[in-house]
């Protein structure tokens, strides 16, 4: 009997849609039933963004804050797997992802079904997920596997690609120069290889044993040095967007984050990260082991 599957997510590029379906290929090829549905908020994010615009939802995301969205429209009560795509924006889910995970019809949805997540980020994308993960425990959905796709160039060289992307639209290499922004064309290609560990045990009597068996074809890699800086970006994003949320003009305090995140990438980071390979990280491996178990998993 085939199984009915739900892949929903939100994409403002069109790179979400390409990994999802390159993802639920092989579903469909084994007879599956796979709804797809895009998430569609009332007040859409246009694509390319301005810089002012980007800037303007930092508060909401980082604080959580849900929009309304159009009528999702199921066409099933219940289903067999969910497939939930999304995108970390300033370390945080994309204001549209975290809204369909505070909607009642979608978090009835999840109660009890087994539910796959996979995510497109520039490569910080552990924040987003362990929040994502969280959500999906409190409506009771059962987390079986996870996929963390993310753009493999250097740290500052994807900040520069991405917001040439983001800011003209054009997903090419800026300048001839640097490479083409973006999760790559052979990884999301890869993604059918993930599906098809996916339709294995889909039709097998247990979900044990898939998030290791995705961990095996390398789904998820953990970069420590990126860990790293985003486990100290982290409180500093929620102190900023805390007080520019309290502020009645936004403008002045939003351009002071955006010159504070220059900043801490091209300066602050580098120090940060020199003090770490000097006096902490060789003296903590089995910290930053187990700190690295905890986001490969989905059931810490």
């Amino acid at each position: 009997m085939n199984k009915k599957v739900l892949a929903i997510y939100y994409t403002q590029s069109g790179q979400m849609t390409e990994i999802i379906d390159s993802l639920i290929a092989p579903l469909i090829a084994a007879g599956e039933s796979v709804e797809k549905v895009i998430i569609k908020p009332v007040e859409d994010y246009n694509f390319p963004w301005t810089g002012s615009r980007f800037f303007s939802v930092m508060p909401s995301c980082v604080l959580g804050i849900p929009a309304p969205l159009e009528p999702l429209g199921f066409k099933e009560a219940k289903y067999d797997l969910i497939i939930m795509g999304y995108q970390p924006w300033f370390l945080s889910p994309s204001i549209p992802s975290n809204s369909l995970l505070h909607d009642d019809t979608f978090k009835g949805l999840l109660k009890d079904t087994p539910v796959v997540t996979i995510s497109a980020a520039r490569n910080m994308w552990i924040n987003a997920y362990v929040r994502v993960r969280n959500m999906l425990k409190e409506a009771g959905a059962n987390l079986v596997g996870n996929i963390a796709l993310a753009d493999r160039h250097p740290n500052v060289v994807s900040f520069v690609t991405i917001f040439y992307w983001m800011l003209s639209g054009k997903k090419d290499k800026y300048l001839n120069i640097f490479p083409k922004p973006g999760v790559a064309e052979e990884d999301i290609a890869n993604t059918k290889v993930f599906g098809g560990i996916i339709e294995e045990y889909l039709n097998k009597t247990s979900w044990g044993g898939l998030q290791d068996a995705l961990l095996e074809q390398k789904a998820v890699v953990i970069k420590y040095k990126l860990m790293f800086i985003e486990a100290r970006a982290k409180p500093i994003f929620a102190v900023w967007a805390k007080f520019i949320s309290k502020r009645k003009n936004r403008v002045p305090w939003l351009s002071a984050f955006k010159y504070y995140l220059f900043i801490a990438l091209f300066l602050g980071a580098p120090v940060l990260l020199t003090l770490d390979a000097v006096f902490l990280r060789p003296f903590s491996s089995r910290r930053i082991k187990a700190q690295k178990l905890k986001y490969l998993q989905v059931n810490n």
